[in-house]
Order: structure tokens, then sequence, then C-alpha cells
């Protein structure tokens, strides 16, 4: 069984300069990326205020249904509450969702942050999805990844296929070898270093010989016109990767600030 997936914080679906509806161009560059399951970020589930003043820009629907359309299910965990709206994250999904919940892991008052849980029932067995946008400081950061960390393995077989992804905002790359040892996963660019460690040979032999390896780094999403930062990332377990990239340039930078990462899988 093969699945192609994407990760992506849209920015609410509004330009990352001067604050323009993209909501539409969305749609169209998520249709193009042909993924079977999104896991998105920052998605506007109702804002009163946008929706009033670009009227003919805006859809009434939420952008998780909006987005959705016709072709995936759609889950929405709402985190963000304020007077004219609210936004969290979301998961879109050609598979049925056969359950869904939304665990609130703010660390503070002014960072409303969530992990969305999903179930999706495919004809080969069940995935588990977890749609995870952490907060802008390392303190809170690694508290999440703990409430992270319990929450899989308290809600999915510890063989259970399953896939992290979204934006962890973690920058200096200081969370992902607690994952990798608490739940078993590899990030989506992993086997891509190793493959390339091989390839070089006697190099590669003697780091061995002297206890270095090459250190594992996700790739490089933000900001979207010229990525440097690391912060978005994709964790599998029983998957293998046939492709990964990030898709960035000017036409993804007026879509949002964050670029989005599309790979292939095959279920292991």
């Amino acid at each position: 069984m093969k699945l192609r997936i994407a990760t992506y914080n849209i920015h609410k679906g509004v330009s990352s300069l001067g604050s323009r509806p993209r909501v539409h161009a969305l749609k169209q560059a998520l249709s193009r990326m042909e993924a079977d399951i999104f896991f998105l970020q920052e998605v506007q589930g109702r804002h009163d205020l946008m929706a009033a003043r670009h009227a003919a820009h805006w859809p009434e629907q939420a952008q998780h249904d909006y987005l959705a359309g016709d072709s995936h299910h759609a889950a929405y965990g709402m985190n963000a509450v304020y007077d004219h709206g609210h936004h969290g994250n979301a998961l879109l999904s050609r598979f049925e969702i056969g359950w869904q919940s939304n665990q609130d892991v703010s660390d503070h008052a002014y960072e409303a942050r969530g992990i969305l849980h999903c179930v999706l029932k495919t004809e080969f067995t069940d995935i588990h999805c977890y749609v995870v946008h952490l907060g802008l400081f390392g303190g809170g950061r690694r508290r999440q990844t703990a409430a992270l960390i319990e929450a899989v393995r308290s809600s999915s077989p510890p063989d259970a296929p399953l896939i992290i992804a979204g934006d962890f905002n973690d920058w200096g790359n200081r969370l992902s070898e607690l994952l990798r040892a608490r739940l078993d996963v590899t990030e989506i660019f992993d086997e891509r270093i190793a493959a390339r460690s091989m390839m070089q040979g006697v190099g590669s032999y003697l780091q061995q010989l002297i206890g270095r390896t090459p250190k594992l780094k996700p790739a490089r999403t933000f900001p979207a016109a010229f990525p440097w930062l690391r912060l978005d990332r994709i964790y599998l377990r029983g998957f293998t990767v046939e492709s990964a990239e990030v898709l960035h340039g000017a036409e993804w930078a007026k879509l949002s600030d964050h670029a989005p990462i599309v790979a292939t899988l095959k279920l292991r």
C-alpha cells in the first residue's frame, strides 16, 4: 500500500506579507499535491472580520471543510479561540476517519497549542495520525513533546503504523532524538541522509571507526521563499519512504510563510 502525504502550515489562509486572502489559491495548490493525507496547521475555523472584509475571497465554510472539498474527509482541532473566531490543526484524508480527538497542550495563555489525533480506516490496517504545532519557546516545546510521547503511547498500539507531522518550531533540532528513542520513529529525511553516508564509502567507514555518525537533520522549510530553518517535520513508524521533498520558491511564498513537505510512503 502506497500513500502520498503532506504537512503544511497554511498561515490561516492569508499571505505572510499584507495578510491578503489566499484560501482559493491554497485549495488549488493542495489539489496539485495529490496527497491522500494532509497534516495542516494554522487552519482558520472561523474569522468573522476576514469574512466581512473579504467576502468575495473568503469561503463561507470553515477552511478545513473548504479545502477538503468532495475528495477528502476532514477533522479539525480547535486550539486558539478569540472573539471573532478560532484556528487550530486539521487533517484531510481520502480514507475514512474512524476516530478523532484533540488534546490541549498549551504551555501558557498566549500560545494555544494542540495535538489532533485521527485514526484512519484503510483496507489494510488502521493508521494513527497526529497533527502537531508546538510552541515558540524551548521549555514549552520540551513539555509539549513529553505530552505528545505520552499521547502516542497511550492512544495507539506499539506496533501500529503511525505518522506524526506538523510545525515543531524546533529550529535547533533538539527533539528528534527523544522522539526516535521513545516512539521508535524515524524522521522522513533520515533515510536519505543515511543512504548518502553509505555512498561516501571509505569516509563513512572511517567515521564509524572513530564513533562518529552522520548527523540526521530535518529539511529546511522556513521561510518559504528561501528556506533556512528546520521547523516542519514528519515522523514515521511502519512505513518506508519512497520520496520526499520540500516545495519552496516564489510561488509558495505567496501562499504561506512555511514551505510544505510532500512525501510518498509504502506501508511495511
